[in-house]
């Protein structure tokens, strides 16, 4: 293992345990891991890294015991008319993390060269996939930055606002032939989705994928059929 590899795999083990501390005493750690409680602590803060061997045992030990779907679940938060909050999932450092790997390693073999998003909130979950990937991340905006000269604007007509609006991607941030990952952090309706689609498609660029963490209904089915390629969510909201 290279010695980056070594690095990147004991930050994943610390921010395994940050989120597993959020759910089990040090005290149930302890007992799962055989480690004092001293020594987890120190890990946890990230004062002290395990060796390289220790860090596989503990990641061996560990993963089962975090079901990523079920984390974002648990944190999601609905209000009395059913609308509800996923800012505790998106503010979450170490699940984000977690989740990021996930959808990586889906997408390692598509050969990804930018994580494309929309403005504000899929930008998250952008930038932590974007990093796994190894790549970078860009975002449409609703407005059109000062400085920019030329962009790629696609409008279209939310259901729930009866409004146009149109999303604007600087020309620079996606080039032709390149192989691009859609994300976000929830899809309804899949009209904002689509417009990121359109601007790929007026851009020369070439979706690989789409990847949502929640989805409500059956809209990414569609989206499926319409594309005829890989489009997924963590979890499904009826």
């Amino acid at each position: 293992m290279s010695q980056l590899k070594s690095v990147q795999e004991k930050l994943r083990l610390v921010r395994v345990l940050r989120l597993l501390k959020k759910t089990y005493t040090y005290e149930e750690l302890s007992k799962i891991t055989g480690l004092p409680i001293t020594v987890l602590n120190r890990y946890v803060r990230g004062k002290v890294l395990p060796s390289a061997e220790r860090t596989k045992e503990l990641l061996d030990l560990l993963l089962p015991y975090i079901n990523i779907e079920e984390e974002v679940r648990k944190r999601i938060k609905f209000d009395e008319y059913g609308f509800f909050d996923n800012m505790p999932v998106l503010s979450d450092t170490a699940l984000m993390s977690l989740i990021a790997e996930d959808v990586a390693s889906r997408y390692m073999d598509k050969n990804v060269d930018k994580v494309l998003t929309a403005a504000t909130d899929g930008i998250a979950l952008g930038v932590h996939v974007a990093r796994e990937l190894s790549v970078d991340v860009v975002y449409a905006k609703k407005k059109k930055e000062v400085g920019v000269e030329k962009f790629y604007e696609v409008s279209y007509v939310p259901s729930a606002s009866g409004s146009v609006t149109t999303l604007y991607l600087p020309q620079w941030a996606l080039k032709k032939g390149e192989n691009v990952l859609i994300v976000d952090d929830v899809i309804r309706s899949g009209e904002t989705q689509r417009a990121l689609l359109e601007m790929c498609r007026r851009a020369g660029a070439k979706p690989v994928g789409m990847f949502f963490l929640i989805s409500v209904g059956d809209v990414i089915d569609h989206l499926k059929k319409d594309y005829s390629i890989p489009v997924e969510s963590l979890i499904r909201l009826e």
